[in-house]
């Protein structure tokens, strides 16, 4: 039993880190989220930064768009030119797919300094796409409103999930500690 932990022994500890990294953000983050009433229907404050950061950026190339709290559920509506197009939900907020990139980044660690800043500037490119991410999507739905399930489920997922695995390679390839080192001639 020994040998196998021996063999395995760098697959467990990135297995290891990545998971107590998960879980540790995921119960920081399920904290934050416990401060704010679902029975009466408050939006943490981050999911409304990033509505208001939208609605920001929508505003940049057109101004007739609009937010507004949702009466009925956790969420705040997007009016794109006085139309109902989209709600902006906790899950809109790219936090747990910045919890997942984190997580995988300490998993790979690198030198502490280099791991931080890449943690985030990564971060922070994750928010800024997921930003113009939604308002494309506003736009879009507004437009195309018949194409909601593939620009939603399929097309804008895939671009910020993309976005995060491209992220990882480059870490892995290029600052991890496992990173291939070139060779001295």
């Amino acid at each position: 039993m020994t040998e196998y932990f021996v063999k395995y022994k760098p697959f467990l500890v990135f297995l290891g880190k990545f998971l107590l990294t998960y879980a540790l953000l995921t119960l920081v983050y399920q904290a934050y989220l416990g401060q704010f009433s679902k029975a009466d229907f408050e939006v943490d404050s981050f999911t409304e930064s990033v509505a208001h950061q939208t609605k920001w950026l929508i505003a940049v190339f057109d101004n007739q768009v609009a937010t507004a709290p949702h009466l009925e559920q956790a969420s705040i509506k997007m009016f794109y030119h006085h139309r109902f197009v989209a709600r902006i939900v906790e899950g809109c907020n790219a936090l747990s797919v910045i919890i997942l990139f984190v997580s995988f980044v300490v998993a790979f660690t690198g030198k502490t300094k280099t791991t931080i800043g890449y943690i985030v500037a990564g971060s922070l490119l994750v928010h800024v796409l997921n930003i113009a991410r939604i308002a494309f999507l506003v736009v879009a739905l507004y437009h195309f409103p018949e194409y909601e399930d593939l620009l939603h489920g399929v097309i804008f997922p895939l671009i910020i999930y993309g976005v995060v695995f491209i992220l990882w390679v480059i870490w892995v390839n290029k600052f991890s500690l496992y990173a291939a080192k070139p060779v001295e001639k």
